[in-house]
Formats: C-alpha cells, structure tokens, sequence
C-alpha cells in the first residue's frame, strides 16, 4: 500500500483493481538503490562493482548501479547494442572522449561504440545507473576482440557473489523479468 494521500488533488481517486495482465510480473521495486551496503555489490574487477537491479535473461538485458570508491578502471569493451547511463555521484568517463561525467550527466552510447571506462579519484564514490543490451565485447589495447561477457555471464558472477557474502544465490532471481 502506497504512503496515504493528505491535501494532493487526486487524494480521492481510487486505484486500478486490476493491474496486471494475465502473466503478467509484478515490478522490481529496490528501495535505496544506490545503497552503501556493498555485500550487494558484485566485483567486476579490484576496483569497480556493479549491483543488479533488474535482469532479463531472455533479452540478454541488465540495469545495475556500477561503483568504483575510489579511481578504477572497468576495462576495454565495445556494444554492439545501445547503452543508456546516468550518473548518481562521482566522476567517470572514457578515455576516448572529451568529457567527464559528474552527478546528474546522462550518457546514450550509440550501437558499435568502444572505450575505456574508468572512474575519477572523487570526494564521493562513483556510482552510475547503466542499462545494458546485449554483450559486453572485451577489447585489448589495440581494440581487437579479447572476449565477451552476457547477461549470463553476470547472472553467474551475481550467484556466486551473494552465495559468498551470505545473500544467498537466488537473490538475483528475484530480479529477473
């Protein structure tokens, strides 16, 4: 149940009985998304973590909040697909380009972009919410394909993360639509 109305206009209307359509999933609601409790953070390397916050294995499709504490560097990839980003705090860019994201930048990353993600030394942690389709290709340093890493890919690295730290492994099935 919703917080109680007070003096907003539409106090009085009444909600939808029937919300879903048959088959329909219920939504994925995380309150403190972007929460310092890092046992739900998955390590993608020494220095950045991600946190799933909604999968779709059939899509090949994730939200997470990536997060780096302090400089990091995720690695060299390319999408073949688009990825949208918005920063939450800190300070990350790619070396490929003339900018530096900080609190409140959007980013869209066009299909067939490559670049080298790292996060900025910063008074607060980096912390981005990205959307991801499809596979991550890792790039060496001379932008040849070094590898790849899916949506089930990050499914396995979730399980094993919070099967360690106690979460227990099926959290992040709670996650899929």
């Amino acid at each position: 149940m919703p917080e109680a109305a007070t003096n907003e206009f539409w106090r009085d209307i009444k909600p939808i009985e029937n919300v879903f359509k048959p088959d329909a999933k219920p939504e994925v609601y995380l309150p403190n998304a972007a929460t310092g409790d890092e046992r739900y953070y998955v390590p993608f390397t020494e220095t950045v973590s991600s946190r799933p916050l909604w999968i779709s294995p059939e899509r090949n499709m994730w939200c997470d909040i990536l997060m780096a504490k302090k400089a990091g560097l995720v690695n060299r990839h390319y999408h073949p697909h688009e990825v949208f980003a918005y920063t939450i705090s800190g300070k990350w860019g790619y070396l490929e380009h003339d900018w530096t994201a900080t609190a409140g930048d959007f980013v869209y990353e066009t299909p067939g972009e490559g670049h080298t993600l790292v996060a900025y030394e910063s008074d607060e942690p980096m912390r981005v919410h990205f959307k991801v389709t499809g596979p991550l290709i890792w790039l060496d340093e001379h932008g040849n394909s070094a590898g790849t890493f899916d949506v089930h890919d990050y499914i396995a690295l979730a399980r094993d993360h919070y099967e360690k730290v106690g979460i227990g492994a099926a959290y992040v099935d709670g996650l899929f639509r």
